[in-house]
């Protein structure tokens, strides 16, 4: 019995059938984890979520039902500071999406997070990654006419210039 069709309510404990009201359980456990406090930079929360956990390591590289770690979040947020409590706790500094292989640097670079992604590169994240579609945080930043972020990847791996995503193309700061 689909319950919000097929009831009268009369004798019903459901008060609000008013679906865009309702939240699915992935859904409250995405706002109440560390998920949601990485991506809002509650740098509070991220601590609290963390001491609490019985294994820090294993929360900070917990992924939602997207397949993002906390890491991608802070990443795509721009929160340096959220990136640095995380990784200081064992997160995964090139950990993947599950769809579409992205790590936190495509996320902060087709984000234009400058900062962040100078902080990821110094941190060790592996600049020439590719994602699902063979392209790398240059390819993302361009993508987006992030023109800030060229000089920061090239610098960083100079043969990144010389990545042909799954399409053939290289990344070409001209489409900026």
């Amino acid at each position: 019995m689909d319950h919000n069709t097929e009831c009268n309510h009369a004798n019903c404990s459901v008060k609000n059938t008013n679906n865009s009201v309702c939240q699915t359980i992935s859904e409250m456990d995405w706002e109440r984890g560390l998920w949601n406090a990485a991506f809002s930079g509650d740098e509070e929360k991220v601590s609290m979520l963390i001491n609490k956990a019985r294994e820090a390591r294993e929360i900070v590289n917990t992924v939602d039902n997207a397949g993002y770690s906390p890491l991608h979040y802070a990443a795509r947020g721009g929160h340096v500071n959220i990136c640095d409590i995380l990784l200081r706790n064992g997160a995964i500094i090139d950990a993947e999406t599950r769809s579409g292989k992205a790590t936190p640097l495509h996320k902060a670079a087709a984000a234009g997070k400058i900062t962040t992604v100078q902080f990821l590169i110094k941190n060790g994240a592996r600049v020439d990654k590719q994602d699902i579609d063979g392209q790398t945080a240059l390819h993302k930043a361009i993508q987006n006419k992030r023109y800030d972020l060229i000089k920061t990847l090239t610098d960083a791996c100079p043969h990144i210039n010389n990545i042909r995503d799954n399409k053939g193309n290289l990344p070409d700061p001209s489409l900026c």
